[in-house]
């Protein structure tokens, strides 16, 4: 990797000898990057592959890896973008996927299949010039340290690897290695190049507000699955819609603004814009503040990761300024949204902490979707895991660590979900 790549706000430890080398980008007659799809079958996959598809002068898919829930639409994908492997973390999903691929490849080479638990960090490390985690959830962690370990540059859209393993990704990451696709960090990222490490007051990170937005605590009470999965602005997987709705998604976005760009929390702000149109924005010291600004379409930032350093004409429509439009910002209302200063905290607190509030958001999002749980308690039930998860110790975190702190946060959370729905039905 050039020092080109380099992006001066991304603070990662240098490596203690040596310099990055320069990933893998196949034929070297073939100015095409070679790119690995994590997470091919959901919503920053699927946008993914039509951004190459629209640049196959630009990129080249050697692999792509999903869960397994959907193998017709994996196979289609891997044969439109003629892939060398194929891979799924679920094994029984692979005698139907081979049955697809066969059906779409008929009498030509069929790619390799990979399977099981470890198959995503295999494809990760494989030859390839960059990986695109597009993984929804935490399970998103080892690949990103197969990638990262591989000398790949990595495109991040899996947040919650960086947040539940924070010292674990820092510790292996390069300066420059890690382009972020999330639109709030890669508005961040823009912006930041405006100006100096120094020069930096604070970071303003965006929020649409969800489909509560103005809503009180006690108007939030009997909100439905449904209408919590009625975005008003993104088309996105069902956990990270409810996360929208509570906030939770924020609340991580700010924890994973400290990590990627190592600004304090006190100086992570979050406003509420409806129109989705300003992504974040950055505050300098001597009061200008530097915003990026783009329709709500993801395709802008997942080509940025995808091109960097360089820009992919036309990735998505821009602004259009012919026409009359308003954007307006509101402050967050912590009261009714606790989920973002309860991030706040567990950033602060480190350790496995973040992984705690991770694990048992997660479950507690599953518990609320299958009616065992009340909208207000998907945020109030990982507060009290949190706190029964007390102060972790200060000593280095390993992944061993990570996976325990999961492990318990899930049961807990689980545990507690069940005694809420036992309480209400009594």
């Amino acid at each position: 990797m050039t020092d080109s790549l380099a992006h001066p706000h991304l603070r990662f430890p240098a490596p203690a000898t040596g310099e990055f080398p320069a990933p893998a980008t196949g034929d070297a007659r073939d100015a095409r990057r070679d790119i690995v799809i994590l997470g091919s079958t959901g919503s920053i996959g699927t946008q993914a592959i039509d951004v190459v598809l629209r640049n196959p002068d630009r990129f080249r898919v050697t692999g792509l890896s999903a869960a397994g829930g959907r193998v017709g639409l994996l196979a289609e994908q891997a044969h439109r973008l003629g892939v060398r492997t194929v891979a799924v973390s679920r094994e029984d999903a692979v005698p139907a996927l081979r049955e697809a691929l066969a059906g779409q490849y008929g009498s030509e080479p069929l790619p390799e299949v990979l399977a099981g638990p470890e198959a995503a960090s295999e494809l990760a490390a494989s030859d390839c010039h960059s990986v695109l985690n597009g993984i929804t959830g935490s399970i998103g962690l080892a690949p990103t340290l197969a990638a990262l370990e591989a000398g790949r540059v990595l495109i991040l859209a899996n947040k919650e690897s960086l947040i539940v393993g924070g010292p674990l990704v820092k510790a292996v990451a390069k300066p420059g290695q890690i382009v972020p696709v999330d639109s709030e960090h890669s508005a961040l990222f823009q912006a930041l190049m405006g100006g100096r490490r120094e020069e930096v007051r604070k970071l303003v990170v965006t929020a649409s507000g969800g489909p509560f937005r103005g809503r009180t605590k006690r108007e939030l009470a009997a909100v439905t699955p449904e209408q919590a999965l009625a975005h008003p602005t993104w088309s996105m997987g069902p956990v990270v819609t409810i996360n929208s709705a509570t906030l939770v998604n924020k609340g991580l976005e700010v924890i994973e603004a400290h990590l990627l760009y190592d600004v304090p929390f006190d100086r992570i702000e979050v406003v509420v814009h409806p129109q989705s149109y300003v992504h974040s924005m950055v505050e300098f010291t001597d009061g200008s503040t530097l915003l990026q600004a783009s329709p709500p379409d993801m395709r802008m930032p997942i080509a940025l990761g995808l091109g960097w350093p360089d820009r992919v004409p036309d990735a998505a429509p821009g602004c259009d300024w012919t026409r009359a439009s308003t954007w307006e910002f509101f402050p967050l209302d912590d009261e009714a949204f606790p989920s973002v200063g309860l991030a706040r905290h567990v950033g602060g607190l480190g350790s496995t902490a973040p992984a705690v509030f991770n694990a048992a958001n997660e479950e507690c999002v599953d518990a609320f979707l299958a009616g065992k749980l009340p909208f207000n308690g998907i945020v109030d039930t990982v507060a009290e895991v949190v706190a029964e998860h007390g102060t972790p110790r200060g000593a280095g975190l390993t992944v061993a660590d990570v996976l325990e702190a999961e492990t318990w946060a899930r049961a807990r959370a689980r545990e507690l979900a069940a005694k809420a729905t036992a309480e209400a039905h009594a």
